[in-house]
């Protein structure tokens, strides 16, 4: 049985779902019961809702699937099945740069045919020999002609076979003429980051975190986000 047809069975406890804690060299998290590495003496932790959407919840892709599900109000029991993208060799790495100045935050603004707008984050593709903390200020260089310092990283999000490195960046000076910048065609504009969760912004799952974040603190360790959201002007609260 391969990776991609696996299940995984997704358990409630009064309105809690049911987790296993767990910690590898990169910290701790929690993981799915599978029923069989598991003993009857394994640790159990059950979180509601509002807890799990913070947790760093293991394979990205299954939690993706079930707290947009119970969020939505139609939480999953039973099995699921296993996605994990962290598995799977990338098509493309991607570091991205999250900017905040002044309660305002840096995104790329781009129009779209029928009027519309839409958001990205400063960054871009890592490059042979270069390091996602290299890449991401090479391309807020490019994309806004802001020089900056790395933070830390804060988010590794999966998408579409993507794997991308989102850090705090410090950046200095003043965003540079449209003419100079290399950006597909978007411009960089401010945006306060208040206005983050109804803001159409991909990655889509990462936008109303920047903001929650920003007013009760940075994550000790990076967020762990699949996403496979494409409409952005869609509330999103997992």
């Amino acid at each position: 049985m391969t990776a991609e047809t696996r299940a995984v069975t997704v358990r409630f406890d009064a309105g809690k779902l049911v987790l296993e804690p767990r910690h590898d060299a990169e910290g701790p998290h929690y993981v799915f019961p599978d029923g069989h590495s598991a003993g009857p003496g394994t640790p159990r932790a059950a979180l509601p809702l509002a807890e799990a959407v913070h947790a760093r919840i293991r394979p990205a892709g299954t939690a993706e699937t079930v707290l947009r599900a119970w969020a939505e109000g139609a939480a999953p029991e039973g099995p699921v099945a296993l996605v994990d993208p962290a598995a799977v060799e990338p098509v493309r790495v991607r570091a991205g740069a999250i900017v905040i100045r002044d309660g305002a935050v840096l995104l790329i603004r781009f129009t779209e045919e029928d009027g519309g707008s839409h958001y990205e984050i400063p960054g871009g593709g890592v490059e042979e020999g270069e390091t996602p903390e290299t890449a991401v200020l090479r391309e807020l260089d490019e994309e806004t002609g802001l020089a900056g310092t790395v933070g830390p990283e804060v988010a590794r999000v999966w998408k579409d076979g993507r794997h991308e490195h989102y850090f705090l960046v410090s950046a200095t000076g003043e965003t540079g003429r449209p003419e100079t910048l290399d950006n597909y065609g978007g411009a960089p504009v401010w945006v306060p980051v208040e206005r983050l969760p109804a803001t159409p912004l991909w990655p889509r799952r990462l936008s109303w975190r920047i903001e929650h974040w920003h007013r009760t603190g940075w994550p000790e360790r990076p967020a762990e986000l699949a996403d496979s959201i494409t409409e952005l002007n869609r509330p999103c609260t997992w």
